[in-house]
């Protein structure tokens, strides 16, 4: 069986530097330097490593382009534009293509969304997490919740009204009550979309050297639980594990990781997965992760730390790790024209996610994760691994 060639693609934008770096985060970002944001350099660096990227993907429409972090916020919606235009002069852009900005509510100027606009941004991620200032300041975060507010009036003026909203559930010493105060305070605010996900340690991060006082697994799961209810009761579809969306506000650019599509990654340590569709390889790329050493290369090449092609054996996997996610899960349609293998290959995971009353078969072919199966996805997507 031969890939097909109407895998979507999209393209990542890495911006990597924040304000300061908060300490729960293990994103590639880091704390704006001394000399200030090298901001002219790091675009002409981008647009450098785009004309060398989009050599791969030449004549494929791009459908969807993602400004992420770090803050991206940071940069000047001048700094977008450019990018955006040099994107264009590249690879076409679909009709319908979603631009996306992460943004800061604390780097925000009043009136600038109106400037990201017209450069083409029409959807933005606000990373508010919570809106009780005493857990913002425990998250390090470096706005208030009041400034959530005013930065969702900003939107609406610049007539940005596709926006997300990102909360975290789960903070140092946060009760029940306060998680679903604040989905309460996100959803007054009527995002398109929102994510919802729980705190985390990560390795390496000061949050997991110096663990705060967390809600256990239990309380944790109980807010998780409640809060889906309060989220479904006003309006929002859940369709993955930590995304909820109005009806057809789904975010295109996720989507298309979960269904295992293409993507440019440009950018400080950003990733990229494209398929050759005459050649029936997948090769995923990476970029090198510290910007200083990004800034430095002298040829386009010499940011591209990793090129490597996805064997098909590996391809089970990576495909469950995304196409799981979503509580819809996958056709067998999408997973043969993703992977380039037949449907059989899945035969000895599915049989044992089955057993275990983690997967089911859902109408019209395929396989969708139950209940269980998403509250213990990791065990799930661990079955798909090669033996």
């Amino acid at each position: 069986m031969s890939l097909l060639r109407d895998v979507p693609l999209a393209l990542y934008v890495h911006l990597p530097w924040c304000v300061r770096k908060c300490p729960y985060c293990d994103f590639n970002s880091h704390a704006v330097p001394g000399a200030g944001l090298p901001q002219e350099p790091y675009v002409a660096a981008l647009l450098d490593d785009l004309r060398h990227a989009a050599a791969q993907c030449a004549g494929r429409d791009i459908v969807s382009v993602f400004f992420g972090g770090g803050t991206p916020s940071l940069f000047s919606p001048d700094s977008v534009a450019q990018v955006l235009s040099g994107a264009r002069g590249l690879l076409p852009f679909a009709a319908d293509a979603e631009i996306t900005l992460e943004a800061n509510p604390g780097t925000l100027e009043r009136g600038r969304f109106a400037d990201y606009a017209a450069a083409g941004v029409n959807r933005v991620s606000l990373g508010a997490q919570s809106f009780d200032d005493e857990k913002l300041e425990q998250l390090g975060r470096i706005h208030a919740g009041r400034e959530i507010e005013a930065a969702v009036e900003d939107l609406r003026a610049a007539g940005i009204g596709n926006f997300n909203l990102d909360l975290m559930y789960a903070l140092p010493q946060q009760t029940l009550e306060e998680a679903l105060a604040d989905v309460a305070r996100a959803v007054e605010l009527a995002p398109t979309h929102l994510s919802h996900y729980q705190l985390t340690l990560e390795p390496g991060t000061p949050f997991a050297r110096r663990p705060p006082p967390l809600p256990d697994d239990e309380a944790a799961y109980d807010m998780q639980l409640a809060c889906q209810e309060a989220i479904a009761a006003a309006g929002y579809a859940q369709y993955e594990v930590s995304a909820y969306a109005q009806p057809s506000r789904r975010c295109a650019h996720n989507l298309n990781y979960w269904q295992y599509g293409d993507y440019l990654g440009i950018g400080a340590g950003a990733h990229g997965k494209i398929t050759d569709s005459a050649g029936g390889s997948i090769v995923r790329t990476a970029r090198a992760r510290h910007p200083a050493a990004y800034l430095a290369a002298a040829e386009p090449a010499e940011r591209v730390v990793e090129f490597r092609e996805v064997g098909a054996d590996e391809r089970p996997f990576e495909f469950a790790l995304n196409a799981l996610r979503l509580l819809e899960g996958f056709s067998f349609e999408t997973f043969e024209a993703r992977t380039g293998l037949a449907r059989r290959v899945l035969d000895r995971p599915v049989a044992e996610a089955v057993a275990r009353g983690l997967l089911v078969e859902r109408a019209g072919g395929g396989w969708r994760p139950t209940g269980l199966g998403t509250r213990f996805l990791n065990d799930l997507q661990r079955l798909f691994l090669p033996e």
